[in-house]
């Protein structure tokens, strides 16, 4: 996402990919593309504050000359993944950013601007990019940590959908969660506790879903109790 120059632009103009990322040619010399100035106050907090040449825009003026479709690549890379999966058509150009927007949009991340620094997204954020950049990859095994954290509920139906696709396909899915719909619709679980914290640390269940959900009935197995309140 944000690490990336536009190839649409750049193919489309015929001039250096490079000048379209503000992490390189492109950049605003005065903010190196960060678009704010920071300010160390020493024994303070820094501030920050846009910046005055590009005015927060990140890029050279000559780069923001160049436009396609009516938009410049600043505007670009402020359309949420949403809106620039309507801008970027299915001509041959624009075809790969089109894939790659579908598959952001299936994680559940269409609200995304293109040029939002990864350093502002959740856990969750970066696991559903993550699960979004191994789709259409060969890698066996995929290991998540918490891909569900800031995801709203009706949309973890569509997670665990994409994540049982991968399954079918022959991946491996490591997936380190709290979320009942999730561990329900796992093949595999090992439950750590017996507590949270200092009172954890032991495997103390090993099977699927199903045989949890009974064995909480004849211990005080505290996932599989409310495992199966939420099944039925």
């Amino acid at each position: 996402m944000t690490h990336r120059s536009c190839p649409t632009v750049s193919y489309a103009l015929r001039i250096a990919k490079s000048l379209f990322s503000p992490n390189s040619d492109g950049a605003c010399p005065t903010c190196h593309g960060q678009g704010v100035v920071y300010t160390d106050l020493a024994m303070m907090t820094g501030v920050s504050a846009p910046c005055e040449d590009c005015a927060g825009r990140r890029f050279r003026p000559e780069v923001l000359e160049y436009r396609v479709a009516g938009r410049d690549i600043s505007e670009v890379l402020d359309m949420t993944v949403a809106e620039a999966s309507t801008y970027f058509t299915q001509d041959a150009p624009s075809k790969p950013v089109a894939a790659a927007l579908s598959l952001l949009r299936q994680v559940g991340l269409d609200y995304l601007r293109l040029g939002q620094p990864l350093t502002t997204l959740s856990g969750g954020e970066r696991q559903r990019l993550k699960l979004a950049s191994r789709i259409d990859g060969d890698a066996p095994v995929i290991v998540l940590d918490e891909p569900t954290t800031g995801l709203h509920l009706a949309d973890t139906a569509t997670l665990v959908e994409m994540m049982q696709n991968l399954v079918d396909a022959g991946h491996t899915l490591v997936v380190i969660e709290h979320n009942l719909a999730v561990i329900a619709a796992a093949d595999h679980i090992i439950d750590i506790g017996p507590g949270a914290g200092h009172d954890g640390g032991q495997v103390v269940f090993e099977g699927s879903p199903a045989e949890l959900v009974s064995a909480s009935a004849q211990s005080a197995n505290l996932t599989g109790r409310y495992l199966a309140a939420a099944v039925h």
